[in-house]
C-alpha cells in the first residue's frame, strides 16, 4: 500500500508531521508513506492555469495523490478549524477535477494542548466528505499534549505509539476493502 501522508503544517518542527513520521516507522513491511510538501504551493488562483497546465507544485501534488493507494491528513487546529496550507492543498486537488474522489483517507492531528485536534478535524472531514474521499471514521486520533510525547528524536510516548499502530492496521485494512471495491 502508498500512503501519501499531507501535513497541514508547514512549521519545521510540527508536531504533526512528526506524527507521519511516526506512522511511517510504524508500517508493515511491503507497505510506503511519501510525505507530501504542501509549502511551496501558490494560493488557489484558477488564473494560475496556463494552457490546461497548472503551477508545477500543483502538478507534483495532483500526481502524488493520483499515485497513492490511501491518503492519512495530518493536521494541527487554528482557530477550531484547518490551517490554511492544507485547505489550499485540498483545494488545489480538487481542480479543475478532483483526484480525490474515491481515495481512502483518514486524519490524525497532534496538539500541544489537552484536547488534541478534535475541533480542527470535523471541518475536515465534512471538506474531505464533500470531495467524495473514503474516510476512515473510527478510530479519530486526537493527540493531545504534543510537545511531552514527541521530542527531536520521535515520538516517545508508548502508548500513542501503541495507539497509532492500532489505527495504522484498521486504516490498511479499511484502504484494501476501499481499493477491493
Amino acid at each position: 500500500m502508498k500512503i501519501l501522508g499531507i501535513s497541514g503544517s508547514l512549521r519545521k518542527n510540527s508536531l504533526n508531521t512528526a506524527a507521519l513520521r511516526a506512522v511511517q516507522a510504524l508500517l508493515p513491511a511491503g507497505h510506503c508513506l511519501e510525505i507530501a510538501g504542501i509549502g511551496d504551493l501558490p494560493l488557489m488562483n484558477e488564473d494560475l492555469e496556463q494552457d490546461g497546465r497548472l503551477p508545477e507544485p500543483v502538478e507534483r501534488l495532483r500526481a502524488q495523490i493520483r499515485g497513492a493507494d490511501a491518503l492519512l491528513f495530518a493536521t494541527p487546529e487554528y482557530n477550531a478549524s484547518i490551517p490554511a496550507p492544507l485547505k489550499n492543498a485540498i483545494d488545489w486537488g480538487s481542480r479543475p477535477a478532483s483526484v480525490f474522489k474515491g481515495k481512502p483517507a483518514s486524519i490524525i492531528g497532534v496538539s500541544p494542548g489537552a484536547l488534541g485536534t478534535s475541533r480542527g478535524q470535523y471541518p475536515l472531514r465534512h471538506t474531505l466528505g464533500v470531495l467524495s474521499v473514503q474516510l476512515l471514521t473510527q478510530p479519530e486520533v486526537f493527540i493531545g499534549n504534543g510537545g511531552q510525547k514527541f521530542t527531536d528524536e520521535g515520538l516517545e510516548d508508548a502508548a500513542t505509539r501503541e495507539f497509532l499502530g492500532k489505527m495504522l492496521e484498521t486504516f490498511l485494512a479499511f484502504a484494501a476493502r476501499v481499493k477491493l471495491g
